[in-house]
């Protein structure tokens, strides 16, 4: 999506990604039999996809300006926030070994900053970590709606109608701000759409079986992969304060997800 953003624009890339992944998706909603969903349901749907469409918005405008190390870890508010707001809308309990581990997180998100945020930046760098900000609150709603909507429906409807609604707010804008991909990033694009889908479907599952808590501290291993990865593709830098950061992350990780024998675990639905 970064490949694609800089090519072609973010809106642009989100747009046509959307397109395809409405087909993947709604292909994979029909073959499961599907059942029309209720008028709550549907509501619920409707909601997410709309602040999943701003969520994305940001967010892949923000990495066309911001190095992808620096945008994942300035993010890392959003699965600290969806802790606590589980906790009200969900009525999840705040286990102090949720809290020590994204503490433990945001810690190595410290190191990483520290080193990093020192460094030059294009003109578009404040703008870009501002988007990421907003994406990040965005995203912890986001995270807090999909465990209340993984309750509710199947992976492979919730990936569907989510898709689509991403799809339905960004089309009004098509007729002014539509790029067409050219011949070499049609591969980017459905590439794109089809991780996209195969993500959603997976995380709605998972969100079904868990709570929140201790599913959103795996989300701070995307600094392990978006690092590695804007160092493969973009030249993006890879130092030790970065590896030492991505340490802290994944340990918090484990020692939040880690549930003690002790602990009664939340029944599988």
């Amino acid at each position: 999506m970064k490949g694609l953003g800089l090519a072609i624009g973010a809106y642009s890339a989100l747009l046509w990604r959307s397109v395809a992944g409405v087909g993947i998706t709604g292909v994979v909603w029909a073959a499961g039999s599907p059942r029309r969903p209720s008028a709550a349901v549907l509501r619920l749907h409707l909601l997410r996809g709309v602040v999943v469409a701003g969520m994305a918005s940001l967010w892949f405008w923000a990495i066309t300006v911001v190095p992808l190390a620096e945008a994942i870890a300035v993010s890392f508010v959003a699965p600290l926030a969806a802790i606590f707001l589980a906790a009200v809308f969900l009525g999840e309990r705040v286990s102090p070994r949720a809290v020590a581990g994204a503490v433990a997180a945001l810690a190595g998100v410290g190191v990483i900053l520290a080193a990093r945020l020192g460094a030059p930046h294009g003109p578009d760098a404040v703008p870009g970590f501002a988007a990421v900000l907003g994406s990040a609150l965005l995203y912890a709603a986001n995270l807090v709606l999909q465990r209340h909507q993984a309750q509710q429906a199947a992976p492979q409807e919730i990936a569907f109608f989510q898709t689509l609604t991403v799809l339905a707010c960004l089309g009004v804008f098509a007729p002014w701000a539509a790029r067409w991909p050219g011949p070499a990033q049609w591969p980017l694009v459905l590439g794109a759409a089809l991780f996209a889908s195969t993500s959603l479907v997976l995380l709605s599952w998972a969100y079904a079986r868990a709570q929140a808590q201790a599913l959103v501290a795996t989300e701070y291993t995307g600094f392990v992969w978006l690092s590695l990865l804007g160092w493969l593709f973009f030249d993006e830098a890879l130092g030790a304060a970065t590896l030492l950061g991505a340490a802290l992350i994944v340990a918090g990780c484990f020692y939040a997800a880690r549930t003690p024998a002790a602990e009664p675990q939340e029944a599988m639905l």
